[in-house]
C-alpha cells in the first residue's frame, strides 16, 4: 500500500516545484492562474496519496468541488482571518479561479485514463490478455 502513494506523492512534489518555478520566474495573471491550477493538480495528487485505489473520473471531481468549496468558503471572512489557512485556503474569493481549478484537474484525468487504458490493453502483467508465466 505504501508503494501506490508514492507515486501520487512524487506527482504532488512534482507539482509544487513546477508552481515554484513558475512564481520565480513569472508575474502577474501567468503565476495567479497556474498557481491555481497547480494547486488543483495537488488536490487530484492527494486523493491518491489518501485513496489510492480512487477511479481517476470520481478523484477528479473530488479535487474539483474540493477546491470549489474552499473557493467559497473564502467568502465568509474565516481564511483570510487566519494566518496559517490563508497560506492553504486563500483570503479572497476570485469567480476567475472557479474556471482555472478544471484546468489543473481534466488533463490529470485524461492522461490518467489513457495510462489505465493503454496497461488495460497492452498485454502485460496483469491485463486481461496476458497470459500467466509458465
Amino acid at each position: 500500500m505504501v508503494r501506490r502513494r508514492l507515486f501520487p506523492l512524487a506527482g504532488a512534489a512534482l507539482v509544487l516545484a513546477v508552481a515554484f518555478l513558475i512564481r520565480a520566474i513569472a508575474d502577474g495573471p501567468v503565476e495567479q492562474y497556474s498557481g491555481t491550477a497547480l494547486y488543483a493538480s495537488l488536490i487530484y495528487a492527494g486523493v491518491f496519496v489518501l485513496r489510492p485505489a480512487t477511479h481517476p473520473i470520481l478523484a477528479g471531481v473530488v479535487a474539483i468541488l474540493f477546491c470549489w468549496l474552499v473557493e467559497f468558503f473564502q467568502l465568509t471572512g474565516i481564511p483570510a482571518a487566519l494566518p496559517a489557512a490563508r497560506l492553504v485556503l486563500g483570503a479572497r474569493f476570485d469567480r476567475t479561479d472557479m474556471a482555472w481549478y478544471p484546468v489543473g484537474v481534466v488533463p490529470l484525468v485524461v492522461a490518467h485514463l489513457a495510462i489505465r487504458a493503454r496497461r488495460g490493453s497492452g498485454g502485460g502483467r496483469g491485463s486481461p490478455g496476458a497470459r500467466p508465466p509458465g
